[in-house]
């Protein structure tokens, strides 16, 4: 009996917790990223999530609770915070350009331990709408990042993983080439999200060298400049739910199969493509969810530790509009309507990543498929047809 309760105790042992702030981690990305996190095996995490709730549901969190088995995550009467019995799952209200409301959130978790890491995904995210609000999309996306910063610095967290964005790269030279990190990034690009992205990218670096400056304790950052997500958690309880009109090929399209939209309109069939139309490089929400616990323990004993890591996630295969079209259809099993129309401004004919970087460094490539994005979409869409709402 008394072997039995050493082993017990040398077992939990093994395995330290690590405590993870996740800003924005209601939404698309933040909530997948949430269950890699969870249910990673190397090592156990739990999470804090901060989010406004601008463009999200905490309903993602009781799906998350629900596929990684934490029992009783319950939100207080408000809404304003909630956590499982177990405590690795916490949640709390908060905007991150509210410095003494996030201020809170760090003091509340600092008898704890504090937080090992941050994983950045808070800001807005319309390209579109970047161009009608503009200094609204400079005002949160630029000012959560700093306010995040300056507390990490005050609470001794200097781990962060930054969710960036392939538009950094702008229009490329040679459009049909892959993306590669050491690319020009910043001097073409099309519009006002893409350029808070860059920003952010150029603050992070240089506050990253300032820091191996003059004795300072030094930051371990990685940028993931992501691709195009798609697709959703394969047990379809959670997945992509845009506020209105979707601004993502995919979830329109998946919302045209379930009849909530009449057709799909192609923009521009004349690209100089196999079939005209225009390709990206899609990649499975949960390939780019392992992407950043595989960030995170880049930085914390991995070759990434106090360095600044910049890393593509992406397949490194391009589809184009109709390919993707097409893969729903038969996930469906029946055509998607579609239409002609012309070209949106600022679009390019191709966008690639090359993803060799990521695989060399820390040891990450996407695993699923086409076919997972669009059955694993498909069965979200089909299980909740109006998203997280209540039916």
């Amino acid at each position: 009996h008394h072997i039995i309760i050493i082993l017990k105790y040398f077992g939990s042992n093994e395995t330290t917790m690590q405590r993870i702030l996740v800003t924005g981690g209601c939404g698309y990305i933040g909530s997948h990223t949430l269950v890699s996190l969870l249910s990673s095996t190397s090592t156990t995490y739990s999470v804090v999530v901060i989010d406004n709730l601008a463009n999200s549901s905490c309903e993602s969190l009781h799906r998350v609770a629900d596929i990684c088995s934490l029992s009783n995550f319950t939100l207080n009467a408000d809404g304003t915070a909630g956590q499982d019995s177990n405590g690795r799952l916490s949640f709390r209200k908060v905007d991150c350009c509210n410095e003494p409301a996030l201020r809170a959130v760090f003091d509340e978790f600092k008898s704890q331990g504090g937080f090992s890491a941050a994983i950045h995904f808070a800001g807005l995210k319309a390209v579109g709408e970047s161009k009608l609000i503009p200094l609204k999309y400079y005002e949160v996306n630029i000012g959560a990042t700093w306010t995040l910063l300056n507390l990490m610095e005050e609470y001794d967290c200097r781990h962060i993983v930054f969710s960036s964005s392939a538009t950094v790269y702008g229009v490329a030279k040679d459009e049909k080439a892959k993306l590669k990190e050491s690319d020009e990034v910043g001097v073409t690009i099309t519009n006002c999200y893409g350029r808070t992205k860059y920003m952010i990218e150029q603050i992070l670096t240089d506050f990253h060298v300032s820091q191996s400056l003059e004795n300072k304790k030094e930051w371990s950052i990685a940028i993931l400049r992501y691709f195009n997500p798609a697709g959703a958690h394969p047990s379809g309880k959670m997945g992509e739910d845009p506020d209105g009109v979707p601004n993502n090929l995919m979830p329109f399209v998946a919302q045209v199969a379930v009849g909530r939209r009449p057709h799909v309109t192609i923009f521009g069939n004349d690209y100089d493509t196999l079939d005209g139309t225009g390709i990206r490089d899609y990649l499975h929400v949960m390939d780019l969810a392992d992407g950043h616990v595989a960030a995170l323990r880049h930085l914390d004993g991995g070759k990434g530790n106090t360095k600044l890591n910049v890393f593509n996630l992406g397949t490194g295969t391009g589809y184009s509009v109709i390919d993707m079209i097409e893969a729903m259809g038969k996930a469906v099993g029946k055509p998607i309507p579609n239409v002609i129309g012309p070209r949106r401004p600022g679009d390019v004919t191709i966008y690639m990543a090359d993803p060799t970087r990521a695989k060399e460094e820390m040891g990450w490539e996407a695993t699923r498929n086409l076919d997972d994005m669009c059955n694993d979409l498909w069965r979200w869409q089909t299980l909740n047809p109006n998203g997280y709402l209540k039916e």
